[in-house]
């Protein structure tokens, strides 16, 4: 996206607009939201506060990701396994949902070759709905097992525009409805927060694995024990950065 500033805006509006954009912690690069950190305070991932300064460090490539109990897609004795952290209100969660998602569910996991398994990673920015439309999707899952959990997850993806603001708080027990699970029960299931330490969970170890924004995935050989040595791609990417990955760990 391009912004341009009218050149005839006046010197106090245009230094106001630079703080504004200054001061943000969220780094948007190459298709993924990247999370910066408080000034000081190292430890406060997710936070809003002052941007780190660019590392010249090499980041990880792998790591060693689990499956933990949440929701796969796709035989369970996949041979490859696919685990995404992400963001119902990310916008660039949303384009992969939109453009990579549709091939790589053809091409390998209605295939058998892939599972796919969903980490929640809400933004801190990006609340209170996606925190809420997490623990709607893991309140589908307990009635209906994986099958509503991705019902749900795929609808949710249809009819947010993003950025915190793409859904309203009410129409998740109406989209429950219109999947024909029970729209009623996931409200008393969102209303008592069921599931927001499972959510928290996965915010956790998204950040124990190096997952510093969203979308970010892990391909790995499927494990007995649900860990994967996951190769890591951020962002959304190409099918075609996925397909390469895929292709070479199934020779």
């Amino acid at each position: 996206m391009e912004n341009r500033l009218n050149p005839f805006y006046s010197t106090p509006i245009a230094i106001i607009l630079g703080a504004v954009i200054i001061s943000g912690a969220i780094l948007v690069q190459g298709g993924y939201i990247k999370l910066g950190k408080l000034a000081g305070n190292s430890s406060l991932t997710g936070q809003v506060g002052q941007a780190p300064a660019p590392s010249t460090a090499p980041q990880p490539t792998s790591a060693k990701v689990s499956v933990d109990d949440d929701p796969s897609l796709g035989d369970k004795n996949a041979p490859i396994t696919l685990i995404e952290f992400s963001d119902y209100e990310c916008p660039f969660c949303k384009r992969h949902f939109d453009q990579t998602y549709p091939q790589l569910k053809k091409d390998y996991i209605d295939t058998g070759k892939v599972k796919l398994v969903y980490r929640d990673y809400p933004l801190s920015f990006h609340d209170p709905m996606a925190t809420y439309e997490a623990q709607a999707a893991n309140c589908a899952k307990e009635g209906g097992g994986d099958v509503a959990y991705f019902k749900i997850h795929d609808e949710i993806f249809k009819r947010t525009t993003s950025n915190g603001t793409g859904l309203a708080l009410d129409k998740l027990s109406v989209i429950a409805n219109d999947l024909g699970l029970n729209g009623s029960a996931l409200q008393t299931c969102l209303d008592t927060e069921k599931y927001k330490a499972e959510v928290d969970k996965d915010l956790a170890d998204a950040t124990k694995v190096g997952a510093s924004g969203t979308p970010t995935f892990f391909i790995g050989k499927s494990t007995e024990n649900g860990i994967i040595e996951g190769t890591k791609i951020v962002g959304a990417q190409p099918f075609s950065v996925f397909q390469a990955e895929i292709d070479k760990q199934l020779k």
